[in-house]
């Protein structure tokens, strides 16, 4: 919100200066975020009018122009602003004063013609941005005043931010009740008495939607002067708050949005037919704006109709068709409450962001429309003339958002803040920002001001206290609390352990958002049971992941793009899955992905340019699960569809799926323009890090017994069957079993292969002797033969 510092001053009286009044307003949550110096250094400039305006003789664009300053001879002036004609009041310098942008006034010759001075646009003295034209001055500018005090100048506008929860200092009466209260001043009222009524006109109101607005007032002003100007003051005022005046009637609307926080709005009553209504639009139904723009309209906004339609989208803008013109004569005004939930969002909706929808998007005062509409009418009366007829209200009281009461114990603001608070201090502090306040031996019995929707327990109210009493004053102590270690499970593996493992072997981590669009989804086939969002950020964010690998895989194609030719990342993170049950949350998962591209090895003198493969990945999760002790892992092949069919693996522990490795498939490859073979894969991270608690065993004393072998099979048969067989038949004497050959060519048969094994056998209570190890031996190549037909080759 932007303001101007003389009509705070003018609210509330206040000795502070400039720069303490916006430390104090920053360090109360209202943060200020710039300041704009006005009207420094015009002396010297005058309120002047032009007499006479004659072609420059020797140039086309010049005028000479004689410019009248109230005494003595009127000056020559040669002046090029397109604007400057007779009769036009504008500032003048005089020779000898000194604008703001550094440029002295001195007597000059331009084209040969003497120039006594300069005719200023409003740029050139830093009170706007226009640099079009002179700065045309009212009529009734008062000839050879003083620019900056006939403007109220000095002055400065006062940017402030405010967060979405203060919606009561929009207005400058909100704003100088907090400076009232921040520098225990005193306030300046001004007239409120209710404007004499002297016409029956009046146009009958309805509301048909209470929930979305429970009141509506609406007055009749007949009789105006749709030509009269805005007042000097109020203009001044309007434009140091960043409004740009239009018309008489709709700067007092603006005006009193600004000085009340109330928007308003103003029809042509004569183009209304009918009576006024409040309801949700019809399907189908559409409304022209002041922006000139015609809108679709459908049952989730909420309209002002008359019985010819919309001529307004309630809370966001008028209709153009109902708007106030020059020619206009009597007009009809609007003051309501709309609930914040029937306006959030549709300003949007529509591409635009208004003053009205700012407001009461966050909240306004439901106390607030008949004091507005009064306010309104004092103003249009004394500015634009006119009878004002009765006001006409539709009010349900039961659909307004009800006063909480609300208990502030002494004790526990003591506790929350770490100091006492005397306890006057603490009444009057409440008391000044409008609330009820009673106290009693234990602390205070409080009713918040309608106007301030965001206090609704205790903590509110401390909040209040100590930011008004100022945080400065909370005394700096350490905390002293009892700390319990959380205790560390031997059952499970950290996931810290897990990252360490992962960056040891080069991998980086990568963090991703939670929200994918939904066409990347539908890309990868993961679709089924995303959780679309309500409100995405964007429609690139629209939708949460079902997976790590959308987003993990895009992170890796954005490196790519950027000549990072080797890459291995990682992310932990959560998924999210449709509930199966009606009415149940999301079902959230936590996982582990990881993407590799690029060469097995990072670039080396000594080492090759082999690209990695899925054994270098298979090896990458086999080391995450070892981690966890993990004996009952299985790689089977196969995966599910975004895996390519012939390079890829499911990764089963205790014969149930955890997870997938391999290779991205060639569509999404395609699709995804990567020009590389991702190896990917995702893991459940529950099972992943579940293990047995370690258990220590004796080192055996006993020499261990190796036997290799060399087995023929069908290459269909997989090497983790054949694994699974070999240990069984072994029995309780193998420690350990590797495949250290394969073997496909001359000397065997088409779509075999020879497997070389190696066993490793050990007992603890004695050395096994040769008939043992040929028993082992035997006992293994009996079971693959009758297993997978492999045979013993010789």
């Amino acid at each position: 919100m932007k303001f101007s510092d003389n009509w705070l001053r003018s609210l509330v009286r206040i000795d502070a200066d400039r720069a303490t009044l916006c430390r104090r307003l920053t360090m109360a949550g209202l943060e200020v975020e710039g300041v704009e110096v006005l009207g420094e250094g015009l002396g010297g400039v005058v309120v002047g009018e032009i007499v006479s305006a004659e072609r420059h003789p020797h140039a086309d664009k010049l005028q000479v122009c004689r410019v009248s300053t109230g005494q003595g001879e009127p000056l020559q002036i040669v002046c090029g602003a397109p604007n400057a004609r007779v009769g036009l009041k504008a500032p003048l310098a005089t020779i000898g004063a000194t604008l703001p942008n550094g440029m002295a006034i001195r007597q000059a010759a331009l084209r040969g013609v003497e120039s006594h001075g300069m005719l200023c646009s409003a740029k050139e003295l830093a009170l706007d941005g226009d640099a079009a034209g002179l700065l045309e001055l009212p009529a009734d500018a008062p000839v050879g005043a003083p620019l900056s005090q006939w403007l109220g100048l000095p002055d400065a506008a006062i940017e402030i931010k405010l967060t979405p929860n203060r919606p009561d200092c929009l207005g400058m009466a909100g704003l100088a009740a907090e400076v009232a209260t921040l520098f225990d001043a005193a306030r300046v009222a001004w007239d409120e008495a209710p404007a004499a009524t002297t016409s029956q006109a009046a146009r009958a109101v309805r509301i048909a939607s209470p929930a979305d607005c429970p009141r509506y007032l609406g007055r009749v002003v007949e009789g105006i002067d749709p030509a009269a100007p805005t007042p000097v003051w109020m203009a001044e005022r309007l434009r140091r708050a960043g409004v740009r005046p239009i018309s008489a009637v709709v700067d007092c609307t603006n005006y009193v949005m600004l000085e009340l926080g109330q928007p308003m709005h103003a029809f042509d009553h004569d183009r209304l037919r009918g009576g006024v209504v409040v309801r949700r639009a019809a399907p189908g139904e559409s409304a022209k704006l002041l922006d000139e723009r015609e809108v679709a309209l459908d049952p989730g906004f909420l309209v002002i109709a008359d019985d010819g339609g919309p001529v307004a989208v309630a809370g966001v803008m008028g209709g153009w068709d109902s708007r106030v013109t020059d020619a206009t004569r009597s007009v009809f005004l609007e003051a309501a409450h709309f609930a914040p939930a029937a306006i959030i969002g549709r300003a949007r909706r529509l591409g635009l962001h208004t003053d009205a929808s700012h407001r009461f998007e966050r909240g306004v005062d439901p106390g607030l429309p008949r004091r507005a509409l009064e306010r309104l009418t004092q103003l249009l009366l004394s500015i634009v003339g006119g009878q004002a007829g009765p006001v006409v209200a539709a009010e349900h009281p039961e659909a307004l958002p009800p006063t909480p009461t609300i208990r502030l114990r002494a004790a526990r603001l003591a506790r929350v803040l770490g100091m006492d608070v005397p306890r006057e201090r603490v009444g009057a502090i409440l008391a000044g920002l409008g609330m009820r306040v009673t106290a009693d031996a234990d602390g205070w019995t409080v009713q918040p001001p309608s106007a301030r929707f965001d206090i609704a327990i205790e903590e509110d109210l401390i909040e209040e206290v100590v930011r008004v009493h100022g945080y400065e004053q909370v005394p700096v102590r350490i905390p002293t609390a009892l700390l319990q270690v959380e205790t560390v499970t031997e059952t499970r593996v950290e996931a810290s352990a897990l990252r360490r493992a992962l960056v040891a072997r080069g991998y980086a981590e990568c963090i991703d958002f939670a929200f994918v669009p939904a066409g990347t989804l539908a890309d990868w086939g993961l679709a089924d049971g995303a959780v679309a969002l309500a409100n995405p950020l964007s429609a690139d964010l629209a939708v949460m992941r079902t997976a790590l690998l959308p987003g993990l895989v895009e992170a890796a194609r954005r490196n790519l793009a950027r000549q990072q030719a080797r890459l291995r990342l990682f992310e932990f993170g959560r998924v999210f899955h449709a509930a199966t049950t009606a009415g149940a949350g999301p079902i959230e998962r936590d996982r582990l992905a990881g993407v590799v591209l690029g060469r097995a090895v990072a670039e080396h003198w000594d080492s090759g340019k082999r690209a990695a493969d899925f054994f270098d990945l298979k090896g990458d999760v086999e080391a995450l699960l070892a981690l966890a002790a993990a004996d009952d892992v299985q790689f089977v092949a196969g995966g599910p569809a975004w895996l390519h069919p012939g390079r890829s693996a499911t990764v089963l522990r205790s014969g149930s799926p955890v997870g997938w490795v391999g290779v991205l498939h060639p569509r999404l490859q395609a699709l995804l323009d990567l020009g590389h073979d991702p190896l990917v894969f995702e893991l459940d991270l529950d099972p992943l890090c579940r293990r047995s608690v370690p258990r220590a065993n004796d080192l055996s004393r006993f020499p261990s017994v190796r036997r290799d072998i060399a087995m023929v099979l069908p290459q269909g048969v997989a090497w983790a069957a054949v694994e699974a067989c070999a240990r069984q038949a072994a029995g309780p004497a193998l420690r350990a079993l590797h495949l250290f050959d394969e073997y496909i060519g001359t000397g065997l048969k088409p779509d075999t292969r020879s497997l070389a094994i190696g066993l490793i056998l050990q007992d603890d209570s004695r050395t096994l002797t040769d008939a043992d190890a040929d028993a082992a031996v035997g006992a293994v190549v009996a079971a693959l033969g009758r297993d997978f037909a492999a045979v013993l080759r010789s």
